[in-house]
């Protein structure tokens, strides 16, 4: 799993390439929280537009980004979502807490 960023004024995105499962999540994490405490974001967006497979492990990483990200008074959004991703993220109820950005 490949991780890409784009900072654009205080917003950092988060551009998530392939598969997030159990085997992924901890690089994934690991990568998106030290980009978040390098550059200090007041927004963290998650793109999922290339995520081909997504399991609960995808859950656990966005609510465990929100929670880091709230350490640092920082918003969370999820946009780009496949509709089998979108699914996952509805039923475990993450809308209620992170914006789903819509075009």
């Amino acid at each position: 799993m490949q991780v890409l960023f784009k900072k654009d004024k205080d917003t950092l995105t988060a551009y998530l390439n392939g598969d997030i499962d159990h085997h992924t999540a901890k690089s994934i994490r690991e990568t998106i929280d030290s980009e978040m405490q390098r550059l200090m974001p007041g927004k963290l967006r998650l793109d999922f537009k290339n995520v081909h497979f997504m399991d609960s492990s995808g859950v656990g990483l966005v609510m465990g980004r929100y929670k880091t990200a709230s350490v640092y008074g920082c918003a969370v959004s999820v946009c780009e979502m496949p509709s089998s991703v979108e699914k996952i993220m509805k039923m475990s109820g993450l809308g209620k807490i992170i914006e789903f950005e819509k075009d």
